[in-house]
């Protein structure tokens, strides 16, 4: 589980395809010790798990669903990624619960300034529009976000320029690909009904 609160930028330094999909080489600054192997870290927000670390940065594996159906499979050498460490009980509850299981891809498509923040907005997949609302969560690469506005097929989200600086937002341009993770809460309640609509319809029948 994680928080969409970006703790820190990796750079992808290596990229060993194999037989599974693809192993990421990533240089990090985070302290030595605070990564170990096992550990699950959201990389532009997908959930990968460390299989080996070493000084200053680790190896992670992503298979090869993960590589179609995230941005991931884009990714190159150099390339910048927010990185995440999982929540611990301890940690200060921010941003959104976020679990590191992307839904879908946005592309950036408009990048309007807006006095010190910056406004991007991104198109999707019309099957995930039914959870994106005005002033609801969403995490975008890994960042808990709240969606300024929502209509034809299109959503904004207002950047702070605290999160543009200390995010791979700064790096992006128009036509770039994000991970969208829809909030959680909204698919919850999406499938309860439709259990409950269903449970309803078969006790009807039964009462016929």
């Amino acid at each position: 589980m994680f928080t969409g609160l970006i703790k820190d930028i990796g750079k992808i330094i290596k990229i060993i395809p194999n037989q599974e999909g693809k192993q990421f080489v990533i240089k990090t600054n985070f302290p030595a010790g605070e990564i170990k192997v096992d550990d699950s870290i959201a990389t532009n927000g997908v959930c990968l798990t460390a299989t080996k670390v070493e000084a200053n940065c680790f190896y992670a594996q992503a298979v090869h669903v993960t590589l179609q159906k995230t941005s991931l499979g884009h990714l190159k050498v150099n390339d910048s990624v927010n990185l995440e460490l999982a929540l611990r009980p301890m940690d200060r509850m921010g941003g959104h619960f976020v679990q590191g299981h992307v839904n879908g891809l946005g592309k950036l498509v408009k990048i309007t300034p807006q006095g010190k923040n910056i406004e991007l907005s991104f198109t999707t997949h019309k099957d995930l529009f039914k959870y994106i609302v005005a002033e609801g969560s969403i995490a975008l690469d890994g960042i808990s976000l709240t969606i300024a506005n929502c209509k034809q097929e299109i959503f904004s989200v207002s950047i702070i320029p605290h999160t543009y600086e200390n995010t791979n937002l700064a790096s992006k341009k128009i036509g770039d690909l994000v991970n969208i993770e829809v909030d959680m809460m909204a698919k919850y309640l999406e499938n309860f009904l439709n259990y409950d609509n269903s449970q309803e319809r078969l006790k009807k029948l039964l009462d016929n």
